[in-house]
């Protein structure tokens, strides 16, 4: 065998054996938060659960090889499969598992949602029983284990097809993207997100909390209505800063060497950091 080939060949092997690692080292965390609502956390987006007399929904999966991982840790909430699976915005860190759940699961999102699953690339990653089968253009209710289950569309957040959902006699939240808690968050232009949409839907979000309102972020440990306050903050505050900066004739160079108040530093410690936000408002509002 010629020698660049065996390189070659030892080259896709390591990075096989690398992927297979990193999906061996992740664990699933469960973590209750009313008597009947728990959130895994994992690799990815956070998972949300409802578990009762009506039996299981879930929202989000997260990546595709975690599911047996997410199967086994909903076995010790639950034995039955879920019989939803709400999606609350398309991205593979969300969805990559509809397909492990979809035969078992009724999955319901926002229309948006199927729209971008059924386009371009992401077709052959999303067979038949992977894509919603129920989608709603604006909002939809669920009811399912005693609660009054609200998804809330919220345009042009995120993305373009963003579902918050609502517990509304567990007075918990999930988020989706919309919520990184304590966290830069990442809006998907691309997708129809923007960052004054985000804001308008924190602020229509905030409405119906209370300050025993149990959030769960996209990503990020589990919140409150206090620090989704805190997360406002953040947006309008960076926002204004850069607002500013643009106002004042600074190009995008000057305005990331300048960077934000101090007090922002820790924020940048996630998967966006201070120089891709700022990337972000300036592409918003130059």
């Amino acid at each position: 065998m010629k020698p660049l080939l065996l390189i070659f060949l030892a080259t896709i092997s390591f990075y096989s054996q690398a992927a297979e690692d990193r999906w061996a080292k992740i664990e699933i965390k469960v973590i209750p938060v009313t008597d009947t609502i728990y959130m895994l956390e994992g690799a990815g987006g956070n998972i949300g659960v409802s578990y009762g007399a009506s039996g299981m929904l879930m929202i989000d999966d997260q990546f595709e090889p975690l599911a047996g991982k997410i199967k086994a840790a909903l076995k010790t909430i639950g034995d039955e499969a879920p019989t939803y699976l709400l999606n609350t915005h398309y991205h593979g860190d969300h969805t990559g598992g509809n397909g492990q759940f979809g035969s078992n699961s009724i999955i319901m999102a926002h229309q948006n949602v199927r729209v971008r699953l059924l386009d371009g690339d992401t077709q052959s990653n999303y067979p038949a029983q992977a894509l919603p089968v129920i989608t709603y253009s604006e909002n939809a209710s669920l009811y399912f284990n005693g609660e009054e289950i609200h998804m809330t569309h919220t345009p042009s957040g995120h993305t373009d097809g963003d579902s918050m959902v609502h517990f509304k006699t567990s007075n918990v939240v999930h988020m989706g993207d919309n919520f990184f808690n304590g966290r830069f968050p990442y809006v998907d232009r691309g997708a129809g997100g923007s960052v004054q949409g985000l804001i308008s839907s924190v602020e229509s979000m905030l409405t119906l909390m209370d300050d025993k309102t149990r959030v769960i972020p996209g990503h990020g440990s589990l919140g409150n209505m206090a620090d989704l306050k805190d997360y406002l903050d953040m947006l309008k505050a960076t926002s204004d800063a850069v607002k500013l900066m643009i106002a004042d004739g600074k190009s995008e160079q000057t305005i990331l060497d300048t960077g934000f108040d101090e007090k922002w530093d820790s924020w940048g410690t996630g998967f966006i950091n201070q120089e891709r936000w700022i990337k972000t408002l300036y592409a918003t509002y130059q």
